[in-house]
């Protein structure tokens, strides 16, 4: 894996959830490719559309945060792991696991999908 993806991806990782915490839709709008879906931990399926209406609503959690990131290169393909650590609104500590799917486009890495969990 060249240091520049390598770079690139870490940010758009760090990004992505920075925009989650902080219901960022303007960097989602970003960074989603057109064809984006998401998994989410209820089990529906969620189109680009869907998602950043989802992200638009003010999360309930706090002090969103990751662990085991690992990055997986395969050309114009990349596959992030991770586990994510927060607070949720009663206090309690959260955590989950994410899977973000990366396609490299015309130069500029896009997501395209996503999957997550929480247990």
């Amino acid at each position: 894996m060249s240091k520049t993806d390598f770079d690139a991806l870490t940010a758009l990782n760090d990004d992505y959830i920075r925009s989650v915490q902080h219901a960022d839709v303007k960097r989602f709008d970003e960074i989603l490719a057109a064809d984006f879906r998401c998994s989410n931990p209820d089990g529906s399926l969620l189109d680009r559309a869907g998602f950043l209406v989802q992200t638009a609503k003010p999360v309930t959690i706090s002090g969103l945060r990751t662990e085991d990131v690992e990055i997986r290169l395969l050309g114009d393909f990349a596959i992030i792991h991770a586990r994510t650590l927060y607070t949720l609104a009663d206090g309690k500590p959260g955590r989950g696991r994410y899977t973000v799917v990366w396609v490299r486009q015309g130069g500029k890495w896009l997501c395209v999908s996503a999957h997550v969990t929480r247990n």
